[in-house]
């Protein structure tokens, strides 16, 4: 609200940003994706109700290329490169113009189902890419539209393998957008932090553990040592630095010296240089575990995602449609305030995405459940099924679909993207 005083008026980034006139395709784009809501609701619901882990995705993925084929004028590739539940589709103009896409994920997490709300992700993402071709079509627009389906985001990289595989290169794509749903507020610069996955191994040497404890080298001494050497570590780290990890095998029993333990462990930080020298420092603690029980020590990498760099270009577009469609809080006019409320610690490859492209992850809340838990609980499973965050991923779905028709609408924006992109990744 404008405030006078002294002949001053204070406006807010609110205020200006409320003043904006309505986008100019926003009311086709939430037109037809009403129109279809019935339609997605089911795609959304069965995605949910049968979660499934990384490079397993079967039904969701049969539900979603099913669905796709139907649509006209989409051209629908399932198990795409080489992968049992990926997919690609495609809808082409005919036209030469900007390339934009959708990542759709399906994945769940093992034990507690949608816990990430992947099922929200995939049904913003795919509503975005029908309604952005719709509007392509009705205004014979030039472009192409292409929607990935991307498995096991959960600590399988299954966008790492897409783009390993030429995906995003074979299809010429110029941006990507994508969603995620939490319970803090919404955003459209949603910046994640670089991680990286590591299996550690001792192996040591059996003997009785109590007539003859003295032959043995104790593997589990090992890991517990290099365990709490990590806790106190984690004193001398740096905000934004993240060590986490457990015990997949522990020993056998308690009357033999435990030949043989094992973890899983992870490292994250702000950015991928941080993250290794982060590494450097944990991998000293193992080391320490080894050299002070005499086992010996097997470290093998798993999986690492970079950091996710939103691009504020194409966040300034998403804002503009989003704020336009009366979400409860608007999402500040502001890059810097947008980005540091859509700050997480999470990590994603989505991430990896951003190095390779223009990227969008935009942010949205929907309502928690009693205990106010949010993604990977399994309170926030049960809250990502219910009819009002399908409605909420809806109205992000919109948003996308405007951001991507800015692009292909919009002289000289594809161009200010890109150098906004290559300006970010210099600097990172």
């Amino acid at each position: 609200m404008d405030d006078q005083v002294d002949d001053f008026v204070f406006v807010t980034h609110e205020d200006a940003d409320s003043a904006q006139p309505e986008p100019g395709y926003l009311g086709e784009i939430s037109n037809f994706l009403d129109s279809i809501a019935d339609d997605l609701w089911p795609i959304n619901k069965k995605i949910h109700d049968n979660p499934e882990l990384g490079y397993e995705e079967f039904i969701a993925h049969e539900t979603l290329t099913k669905f796709m084929a139907n649509r006209p004028g989409w051209k629908v590739t399932p198990s795409a490169y080489g992968l049992a539940t990926a997919w690609v589709a495609v809808y082409d103009s005919g036209k030469k113009g900007p390339v934009v896409s959708f990542n759709v994920e399906m994945d769940a997490l093992d034990g507690i189902g949608h816990a990430c709300g992947h099922n929200l992700i995939a049904t913003a993402s795919v509503a975005g890419g029908l309604a952005t071709a719709e509007v392509m079509k009705q205004h014979e627009l030039s472009g192409k539209v292409v929607m990935f389906g991307t498995p096991a985001e959960e600590g399988g990289g299954g966008k790492i393998k897409l783009l390993d595989a030429g995906a995003y290169r074979d299809h010429k794509v110029d941006i990507n957008l994508i969603s995620h749903p939490g319970i803090v507020k919404d955003t459209a610069l949603m910046r994640t932090s670089a991680y990286t996955m590591f299996k550690v191994e001792y192996f040591g040497r059996e003997a009785h553990a109590a007539a003859s404890p003295w032959l043995g080298i104790n593997a589990l001494d090992a890991l517990i040592t290099a365990y709490n050497s990590l806790s106190v570590l984690r004193q001398q780290t740096m905000p934004g630095d993240v060590i986490q990890g457990n015990i997949t095998h522990g020993g056998v029993r308690p009357n033999v010296i435990h030949a043989y333990t094992a973890g899983s462990f992870v490292t994250r930080a702000n950015t991928q240089e941080r993250v290794k020298e982060l590494k450097k420092k944990v991998d000293a603690c193992f080391e320490a575990g080894a050299t002070a029980t005499g086992a010996t020590l097997k470290m093998t990498p798993v999986q690492s995602y970079a950091d996710h760099v939103p691009n504020r270009v194409l966040g300034a577009s998403y804002r503009r449609y989003f704020n336009a469609l009366s979400p409860p809080e608007p999402i500040p006019g502001n890059d810097d305030m947008d980005e540091l409320g859509g700050r997480t610690m999470a990590s994603t490859d989505q991430g990896d995405i951003s190095y390779a492209m223009p990227s969008l992850s935009a942010g949205f809340a929907i309502p928690p459940g009693p205990g106010g838990n949010g993604p990977h609980n399994p309170e926030f499973a049960k809250a990502a099924g219910t009819r009002v965050a399908f409605d909420r991923c809806l109205r992000v779905g919109k948003a996308l679909a405007g951001t991507a028709i800015d692009i292909l609408t919009e002289d000289d924006v594809l161009a200010e993207v890109k150098k906004q992109w290559e300006k970010d990744v210099r600097r990172e």
